[in-house]
């Protein structure tokens, strides 16, 4: 069996480094019977194409965010709700506890996958400065066009939001077409994004992820013991890919600092206009079947315990 694996990710990148070393692992320990080829750098498309083209058999799989799967899985996206998480120790927290919840329900919904990687806190990068929602509401604002649950999440704010696919928006940025957009800084340094944008406003507004996903039917192909294989090595690439990315996020951030783009912070009053606005998000998206009450119930509780045992350190 050879899977035909395609991403936006470029070719060279630690992503695709630790893919392919995963991959030579496999083919070794299965004697050459389960290969893997890779489509690196978008040329099989952006996530929605790569995976209408695995809904068709054309492609077996894709390394994609995940907002590109809330289609088959809305509670996925359950850790992308704006402004839930105040710092990396609470999305530790909440992932030890939370993520077989949302590999359980991918793969009930089709897809295998190995494991969350990170992909960040995302921040709002703007060519005007961004500190309140009004500010936010002048803006031509991106949100993926594959994304139904981020682009509801967008409209809770009052915004009309401009879907492009991420392959196009920088070209958005540099006609003018957008000029805000929302992603964590090593998104937005792979991507170039960050020479078209010139303010970054100073909160960590939602956490981002990305996975390998491959169709179960195909998956189900090989034998259980070379499943075990598949699921044995490339679970440890994607935990390799999640620790790396947190330190190539942290990396980023500083990196940008230095750059010519301005950290502007929202006044206190400000952000608990912020904070107040994204509390009716997760009720639009319930109301609209973007995401279930049980997963939110289940992530709030296991904040609020986080928060009770932190109390002190949070003040």
């Amino acid at each position: 069996m050879v899977f035909k694996i395609a991403t936006l990710s470029p070719d060279g990148s630690f992503w695709m480094q630790k893919m392919r070393e995963g991959a030579e692992e496999v083919a070794q320990k299965t004697n050459n019977r389960v290969r893997f080829k890779f489509y690196p750098g978008g040329v099989m498309g952006d996530d929605k194409v790569v995976l209408r083209k695995i809904r068709i058999g054309q492609l077996h799989g894709g390394a994609v965010v995940s907002g590109s799967l809330s289609d088959y899985f809305p509670d996925n996206q359950v850790y992308g709700l704006p402004l839930k998480f105040r710092s990396f120790e609470e999305v530790d927290y909440v992932r030890e506890r939370m993520d077989h919840l949302l590999t359980g329900g991918l793969e009930k919904s089709g897809f295998v996958t190995f494991g969350l990687a990170e992909g960040g806190f995302a921040y709002i990068m703007s060519n005007a400065p961004v500190r309140t929602l009004d500010d936010l509401r002048k803006q031509k604002v991106w949100a993926p066009d594959n994304d139904l649950t981020t682009l509801e999440a967008v409209k809770a704010f009052g915004i009309t939001p401009i879907p492009l696919s991420i392959a196009d928006v920088r070209a958005g940025l540099q006609t003018g077409l957008i000029d805000t957009v929302t992603i964590s800084p090593i998104g937005a340094v792979a991507l170039q994004w960050h020479t078209q944008v010139n303010y970054l406003m100073d909160i960590p507004l939602l956490y981002i992820y990305g996975l390998l996903a491959v169709d179960q039917k195909a998956f189900s192909k090989i034998s259980p013991d070379h499943q075990n294989v598949v699921r044995e090595v490339m679970g440890r690439v994607f935990r390799e890919i999640d620790r790396r990315n947190r330190e190539d996020n942290v990396k980023a951030l500083e990196a940008l600092r230095k750059q010519s783009i301005q950290f502007v912070k929202p006044s206190t009053k400000a952000l608990k206009e912020w904070y107040s606005m994204s509390s009716t998000v997760s009720k639009r998206l319930i109301d609209t079947g973007r995401l279930s009450e049980g997963i939110l119930n289940t992530l709030d509780g296991i904040l609020a315990e986080y928060r009770s045992q932190h109390a002190d350190v949070d003040k």
